[in-house]
């Protein structure tokens, strides 16, 4: 900076406001600098400049699976979200193991991110939440709204679910069979109370032998489909709780030689690129990804400025896309 303001003939202090923006400097000034910075070939110190400032302008995203659709999306809004405010994004994988995660999250806190984005794989009460809070590191969670010591984005599960099967009950289906996610996680939960609510509302009994478990996977949802294909009395439609579970139910569907909708009805929660693009066109509920990310990334600048204070959840409303294999022409 010294060799910048000799340069320019200015004062180092001049050349410290041109480069924070810390007090209006004359426009012809700060050509003069910005010139002088090209000539000696001056480059902030990053580092240096977050030791002072007690900040780095970083943010941390920890998320299950990057292959996954919805997480993919979530991410890439987070980041849209960054760019806008000057901010930098790390990024890891947890495969959803709550022992990965947390070493993750020390390992953003070792690089001193101003917060954390995270997706968590663990129930709230260990790990990486329980070292987030007792580090109080601001942080905002997606997608699993599991407690109220953070602030957290979701969406409205059940009213998702209630709604699609409400739809195919509307088609005059009874037997609608249902593809739930891992047990642990909580947005399985949410969609299976979906599930039942949708039942109870239109006098329908709840059937446990049209209830299986697809572990929130494409092979388990396979073999999840299969169970529901062999009952004896089987479902004329079928629901699946995430993505990649619709996937699974379509390859067990197509092995079968069992036509969509002629046979059974299909939907699933999540949309993704090619639902559009299937034969059939699929019917699922949408949930506004980029709003997620957005949203959670607004939540943790503020955090981040305000540490003390209650803490936010937010649900968002999903979106029902109609296409064909509900049976909908």
């Amino acid at each position: 900076m010294e060799d910048v303001a000799k340069a320019a003939s200015v004062s180092v202090t001049t050349v410290s406001h041109v480069l924070n923006g810390t007090r209006k400097v004359r426009p012809d000034t700060e050509k003069l600098v910005r010139a002088a910075i090209l000539d000696v070939g001056y480059i902030q110190n990053s580092l240096a400049r977050s030791l002072a400032m007690s900040a780095t302008n970083t943010i941390g995203v920890a998320i299950p699976t990057f292959a996954n659709h919805y997480f993919s999306e979530v991410v890439r809004s987070v980041e849209n979200e960054c760019m806008r405010n000057g901010l930098m994004m790390l990024f890891s994988d947890t495969h959803d193991d709550p022992d990965q995660e947390l070493k993750i999250v020390q390992a953003f806190h070792q690089r001193r991110v101003d917060g954390v984005v995270l997706a968590p794989a663990d129930d709230g009460r260990l790990g990486s939440l329980t070292y987030l809070r007792n580090n109080k590191i601001p942080a905002v969670l997606v997608d699993r709204v599991l407690t109220q010591g953070f602030d957290q984005v979701g969406v409205k599960n059940k009213q998702g679910v209630q709604e699609l099967i409400a739809h195919l009950i509307g088609h005059g289906h009874t037997r609608i069979g249902f593809i739930s996610g891992a047990a642990w996680n909580s947005t399985s939960a949410e969609r299976l109370d979906g599930y039942r609510a949708a039942l109870k509302s239109a006098g329908l009994p709840y059937d446990q032998d049209l209830v299986r478990c697809g572990e929130s996977a494409i092979e388990p949802a396979w073999a999840a489909t299969k169970q529901l294909l062999g009952l004896n009395a089987r479902p004329t439609a079928i629901m699946t709780s995430n993505n990649l579970m619709t996937i699974g139910a379509m390859h067990a569907f197509r092995e079968a030689g069992i036509d969509v909708p002629g046979h059974i009805a299909m939907v699933g929660f999540d949309d993704f690129d090619w639902a559009d693009l299937f034969s059939p066109r699929l019917t699922v509920t949408a949930q506004p990804l980029e709003e997620i990310g957005a949203k959670a990334l607004r939540l943790l600048i503020k955090r981040i400025k305000s540490p003390e204070g209650a803490r936010q959840t937010i649900r968002l409303s999903p979106t029902i896309h109609v296409r064909n294999s509900c049976g909908c022409r």
